[in-house]
């Protein structure tokens, strides 16, 4: 029989070898996570993070591309990165070509959801490269242009996404129209139309399909803009539709809450998109565009991309009616 001491001895021998090794195995596991969190820690000057005006004049016909912008907006397409907060869930994201659509289907394909985008056909270019990006991820990509402006064709948009994805539980209505005009006479009943059914009766005619097929958990997200709470006085009709998107959100959320869908909404200031090259601006504000917020430059549309994915969350499952902003500093909410 082992001598008492001997097995005491032989015990903490075992327990100190054991120790050693786990801690030697543990070591590039501590010394990759340091190096993560060191990563992590790295902080960025976002007054200096992306360029800032004076920038050149330049001009695209509606709708616009943002691979023929100078500077090309940034979407996250190399610096978003994802850690499955989306797995498995399936998204429809109207103006998914560029601008916050864009930055919210890069982001939602590397948080693990699939994707379908719509977009006008003139924007062909910028749309595949989305796709090529979502499918990069692994993820299924959809490509579904056309008009939002007609009904059917926005009512063929959600079942042709519903067919593709195998189901929707994320309906982004981002697309939107904006011509800026100096004064209320020159804005033509054409224009104005236009306007108002790119930005007020698509979302409706969208959510209204979609809502066949979202459950309980699923999410809506608008795109509104500082504009439905600060109007600039040449952004008139614009203006009012994100008015009227930030109203139907808090409205659709009191009406869907108690079925377990939340509807939120997205409030970006000046955001460099496509949007302000192809008749959005006037070249002197295109010029020093987003020179008068705190940050003193322009919005990217990746500095966006974390908010569509929280929104989208299911762990924000108490955020309802709610409005997000993201304007430098500068506007409301």
């Amino acid at each position: 029989m082992a001598h008492p001491f001997t097995l005491q001895l032989s015990r903490r021998t075992v327990l100190t070898a054991a120790t050693a090794t786990l801690a030697a195995s543990t070591l590039p596991f501590m010394a990759q996570a340091a190096s993560t969190l060191s990563k992590a820690a790295t902080m960025e000057n976002p007054t200096i993070k992306y360029p800032k005006p004076p920038f050149e004049t330049q001009s695209q016909p509606f709708p616009g591309l943002a691979g023929k912008m100078t500077p090309t907006p940034d979407h996250g397409e190399t610096s978003y990165q994802g850690s499955g907060r989306l797995t498995g869930m399936r998204a429809l994201i109207t103006g998914g070509d560029s601008g916050m659509g864009r930055a919210a289907a890069i982001a939602y394909a590397r948080e693990g959801a699939d994707v379908a985008i719509n977009y006008l056909p003139d924007e062909e270019p910028d749309a595949k490269e989305v796709i090529a990006l979502i499918e990069k991820e692994g993820r299924k990509g959809v490509a579904l242009p056309g008009d939002l402006r007609d009904e059917a064709f926005c009512e063929k948009l959600v079942e042709d996404a519903v067919a593709a994805l195998g189901g929707l539980d994320i309906l982004v209505n981002n697309a939107g129209r904006q011509q800026q005009a100096a004064s209320l006479s020159d804005i033509t009943t054409e224009a104005f139309d236009a306007t108002m059914k790119t930005n007020i009766y698509a979302m409706f005619w969208l959510t209204k399909a979609a809502l066949k097929h979202l459950q309980p958990g699923s999410a809506i997200i608008q795109t509104t803009s500082v504009q439905a709470y600060d109007p600039s006085e040449d952004l008139v009709d614009y203006a009012i539709t994100k008015a009227a998107g930030m109203n139907f959100t808090k409205s659709m959320a009191r009406q869907l809450g108690p079925k377990g869908i939340r509807v939120n909404g997205v409030a970006p200031g000046p955001i460099w998109t496509p949007l302000q090259v192809s008749g959005g601006a006037t070249m002197e504000k295109l010029v020093k565009f987003g020179s008068d917020t705190p940050l003193g430059r322009p919005g990217q549309p990746a500095e966006l991309a974390s908010i569509y994915v929280q929104l989208a969350d299911p762990q924000a499952s108490y955020a309802t009616g709610q409005i997000y902003g993201a304007a430098g500093g500068s506007g409301q909410p």
